[in-house]
């Protein structure tokens, strides 16, 4: 449903955006487009909604091509940006009302659709307000319904959950999941790391505009080479205690707010052992201690840091 090979932008000659980025998503999948910022993830969205031309390369998106069938590609796809497209001045309903009618559709269809958007996104308490006086939440759940207004065949979402608590954010993961069940190809940046391991079906991470590594959250995870050993006591005030005695270790951390300190372990089990030995000596009450895989944070942050080395 997505295709893009060889793709390049470059900005005023010097400036490279793009570089060779090549991948593919499947259709009714959701593909998590990674990488820090400035790393290209916006300008890919920009040429495969056909708001920026590729320098060189080709982009297919819902069997058209980005350059020579704009209109098609435009016609197949919907997107949301990182800020809320609305028009501020009218309601949450006038403004899907408007999305309609500016998709060529009649007045009475644009209201029936509205209807069916407001109650999907469970905004009928506040669809007749303006959309200025609505939390930060509501705004993008009224910016994610326009861009559903015609039920598109690709849908580009570009950080959907940037500023949302986190009930707001949960309520678009059950969005897009719901939408990759009815068949719509998803493409999602995100900064949020748990949020693209958790909704997506594969991933492409990508850094100074080049694709460094692709496929699936695991496959990504086993990419790193090794484990952590996690050590959580039962006494929070216990977790300084515990750092001290590890330190010396490779990728040594303490998170307070998690109650844990973790430790590299290239060894497996036997700096398990060491670890074990070491906090035992403390006569410390732990409530876990145990061998994990990497998170996806911690695979992204191999993957990206081994490209800049």
């Amino acid at each position: 449903m997505i295709e893009l090979d060889g793709v390049a932008k470059t900005f005023d000659g010097t400036i490279h955006a793009l570089q060779d980025v090549s991948f593919s998503v499947p259709a009714g999948s959701v593909c998590g487009l990674l990488g820090h910022n400035g790393a290209g993830k916006t300008t890919t969205i920009n040429i495969l909604s056909t708001l920026l031309r590729p320098t060189s390369g080709q982009a297919i998106v819902a069997g058209y091509d980005v350059v020579r069938h704009p209109a098609q590609v435009r016609a197949s796809i919907g997107t949301t940006g990182q800020l809320a497209a609305l028009d501020w001045q009218l309601t949450g309903r006038e403004n899907l009302v408007l999305f309609g009618r500016l998709r060529g559709m009649g007045r009475k269809h644009a209201q029936l659709r509205a209807d069916v958007l407001i109650h999907q996104f469970d905004m009928s308490h506040a669809a007749d307000r303006r959309v200025d006086t609505y939390s930060v939440g509501m705004q993008r759940r009224i910016d994610i319904a326009a861009a559903l207004v015609v039920p598109p065949k690709v849908l580009f979402l570009d950080e959907p959950t940037t500023g949302l608590d986190p009930r707001s954010r949960r309520d678009v993961w059950d969005l897009v999941s719901s939408l990759s069940a009815q068949g719509v190809t998803v493409l999602l940046t995100t900064q949020y790391l748990e949020e693209a391991d958790l909704l997506s079906d594969s991933i492409v991470v990508i850094d100074r505009g080049r694709v460094i590594a692709s496929g699936t959250a695991e496959d990504l995870k086993r990419r790193v080479g090794f484990g952590y050993c996690t050590v959580s006591p039962v006494n929070p005030a216990d977790v300084p205690k515990i750092f001290a005695v590890v330190a010396d270790l490779d990728g040594a951390e303490a998170d307070q707010e998690a109650n844990t300190v973790s430790v590299l372990a290239p060894n497996g089990v036997a700096t398990l052992s060491e670890v074990f030995r070491r906090v035992d000596q403390l006569g410390v009450e732990l409530v876990d201690i145990a061998l994990r895989k990497p998170s996806l944070d911690e695979a992204f942050l191999h993957l990206t840091s081994s490209v800049t080395r």
